[in-house]
């Protein structure tokens, strides 16, 4: 697992973990807008981004990486940890092994029930058409289509380039075990109650309804999470795509007082 890191050292540590598939970039336009005020941290998740060579093992070994980092560089804590899909999910693990690791948490559009036939279907359709899918024909198509119809949702330059670089390298075997372990057998485990931070809880409101479900369930066992729908939105569609709108939201939960 690799970090990246932004801002001055010595300013309130926020560590923004990216989706499955993707990478560090996926936060980096954020990462830039929070720098000012924080020291922002962009791991890049085992078997992504430049670490496609590292096996993913599971949600829980990429927590006990991140806590770990965090032990041995930052002193143990940090200020807020947000998370979009897979990188939520974390989220809720480090939550879960270290109740008082944040004061704040962002968690978006990420499962904590397992659906394990969703899995199933998954991998089935991957088998078929992972060549469509993250060849670099593939991933240029893609680009080319965000940026004639949906300009709105299209990347800049640099993370296009960061995008044409890395997701060729992604492998199978990464996104099986991804299915595997985040969508078939991640349960939320009842220590969250234990929790401390102030936690957001995002989903676009054209989410699967078992994120929906998911967000339902961490509500009832933290009862203090704020659930937000973003309105005619997909999945990871702020983090990923809509920096600006991204921000709007999260800036202010992130400076009000705890």
């Amino acid at each position: 697992m690799k970090f990246h890191e932004f801002g001055e050292k010595g300013l309130p540590h926020v560590v923004l973990i990216h989706g499955g598939g993707q990478a560090w970039w996926d936060y980096l336009r954020q990462a830039r807008m929070l720098s000012p005020q924080y020291h922002v941290i962009l791991p890049t998740l085992d078997g992504h981004g430049e670490e496609y060579g590292t096996e993913y093992i599971s949600t829980e070994d990429c927590a006990e990486k991140i806590i770990t980092y965090i032990d041995e560089h930052w002193g143990g804590s940090v200020y807020a940890i947000g998370g979009v899909s897979l990188g939520g999910q974390i989220v809720i693990e480090i939550l879960s092994q270290r109740p008082d690791f944040a004061q704040k948490a962002i968690i978006d559009g990420s499962l904590c029930l397992p659906q394990p036939r969703l899995a199933k279907c998954c991998i089935a359709v991957m088998r078929c058409c992972w060549p469509m899918l993250f060849s670099k024909t593939a991933s240029r198509l893609e680009l080319a289509f965000l940026n004639k119809c949906m300009p709105k949702m299209s990347l800049p330059k640099e993370i296009s380039d960061y995008y044409m670089r890395d997701m060729p390298h992604f492998r199978k075997k990464t996104m099986f075990t991804i299915y595997r372990t985040y969508m078939a057998q991640y349960k939320i485990d009842d220590r969250i109650k234990n929790v401390t931070a102030q936690v957001m809880y995002w989903y676009g409101s054209k989410e699967m309804k078992c994120v929906k479900r998911s967000a339902a369930r961490f509500k009832e066992l933290v009862p203090s999470c704020e659930i937000y729908e973003a309105e005619r939105y997909g999945h990871g569609y702020l983090a990923v795509y809509l920096p600006d709108e991204w921000m709007k939201i999260a800036e202010p939960f992130l400076s009000q007082d705890t």
